[in-house]
């Protein structure tokens, strides 16, 4: 079956093309011990991009994206993010994105293997048509899931269904470990038993955090962490001016704090973070995609006692000495991904929410014109909006509502 893409190629000037392509089929699984399967067509509606297409592209420049590619396949179709429509099933669906022979594909160990659609070993979402594992298309709500015309403010929510689902996995993450890692501190200063110490060094975890960077993961992150403790303290640390649009979403609906450090070198970003709690933080998010991310944590103390560090940045390396980090009782983690039941609920999340707001859109005819131009003049250059998307099918939109 033949449809129109977008696709990546190894090739130093022309990386991402659009046009005709041939589809392909092959057989997948959901999770290891369940059945291969063919996949379903499913017509992709509402698409948004990523920061790991735009990465992509540049490994194709450098001649860098063979593994990547579907077996057999010297091309894939990119886009992870999005809204489709299932045309057997008369309903709109959200595709979970990784799949695999393993039992938790977020988890997987050196036997078993994965794929993402539009990300690695699999056909992605900014094509006409598509075929997805029919075990891969999740449900949305009721009351959007059979209309005709999805509404646009509910496509736009729907398109962090992906990163969304990163951040609950980073919170349970979180509580996972911050529990670990202190509750036998707290079961001796409260001389209390261990199910309330754990439950009690959660909480303590999220009591002073700083979020570093203040894209659309550091939001989310920081919204879960709002929805379940309502008392942490958060403050966001990023370059952007604090009147700029997502300084104030963030103020508004996830009541956090802001420090802009535009200007500011490393050591006195660290006295107004640490001034601003009063101490070092409890626990410090890095997702700016900046290696000052951990000097700042590590080297310049920021980060307390028995915390802990969150590195969801893609790319920087983390540093740090190991004389004052084993005193400290530092733990770090790094967990990318999600598992469907984080996916479920992050749509539930979504189309409740207010996220909608973050999202700007692109003609899609702008964009398949010269889809390079677009990502490194348009969607990921200086001022670009927070998050951009394009409307792939506007027979399916609602874009009234």
């Amino acid at each position: 079956m033949k449809t129109n893409a977008t696709y990546f190629v190894n090739d130093e000037k022309e990386p991402l093309r659009y046009g005709e392509i041939n589809l392909i089929n092959p057989k997948r699984q959901r999770l290891r011990g369940e059945p291969l399967k063919e996949g379903k067509v499913a017509v992709p509606v509402f698409c948004g991009f990523c920061g790991t297409d735009f990465e992509l592209m540049k490994m194709g420049r450098r001649n860098a994206l063979s593994e990547k590619f579907p077996k057999g396949e010297n091309r894939l179709i990119n886009g992870h993010e999005g809204v489709v429509f299932v045309p057997d099933e008369n309903r709109f669906a959200i595709v979970l994105i990784r799949g695999g022979d393993s039992f938790d594909p977020t988890r997987f160990t050196e036997d078993e293997t994965y794929f993402e659609y539009g990300c690695d070993g699999a056909d992605g979402l900014f094509s006409d048509k598509n075929y997805f594992n029919p075990d891969m298309l999740l449900h949305i709500p009721e009351k959007y899931e059979k209309l005709e015309k999805l509404p646009l403010t509910i496509a736009k929510r729907l398109v962090f269904s992906d990163p969304y689902a990163c951040a609950i996995f980073q919170h349970e993450r979180m509580c996972d470990i911050g529990s670990a890692q202190n509750f036998r501190v707290v079961a001796a200063r409260e001389k209390c038993d261990e199910q309330t110490a754990r439950k009690k060094a959660t909480e303590e975890t999220f009591s002073r955090v700083v979020i570093y960077g203040l894209g659309t993961t550091g939001l989310f992150i920081g919204d879960q962490i709002r929805r379940n403790h309502p008392d942490a303290d958060i403050l966001f640390v990023a370059r952007s001016g604090s009147d700029s649009e997502k300084v104030k979403f963030a103020e508004k609906n996830i009541k956090a704090s802001y420090l802009c450090v535009f200007g500011l070198d490393e050591k006195e970003t660290a006295k107004r973070i640490t001034g601003y709690f009063g101490s070092p933080c409890s626990c410090f998010v890095g997702t700016s995609g900046a290696e000052i991310e951990s000097r700042i944590a590590f080297e310049h103390g920021v980060l307390g006692c028995n915390g802990i560090y969150d590195s969801f940045s893609l790319g920087p390396k983390v540093t740090f000495d190991t004389m004052p980090f084993g005193f400290k009782n530092h733990v770090i983690l790094s967990s990318i991904n999600f598992t469907q039941k984080h996916m479920e609920t992050a749509i539930e999340i979504l189309c409740e929410s207010c996220f909608d707001e973050l999202v700007e859109l692109i003609d899609r005819d702008e964009f398949t014109s010269n889809p390079i131009d677009a990502y490194e003049n348009r969607i990921y250059c200086k001022g670009a909006p927070l998050k951009t998307a394009v409307i792939w099918n506007k027979k399916y939109i609602d874009e009234d509502r």
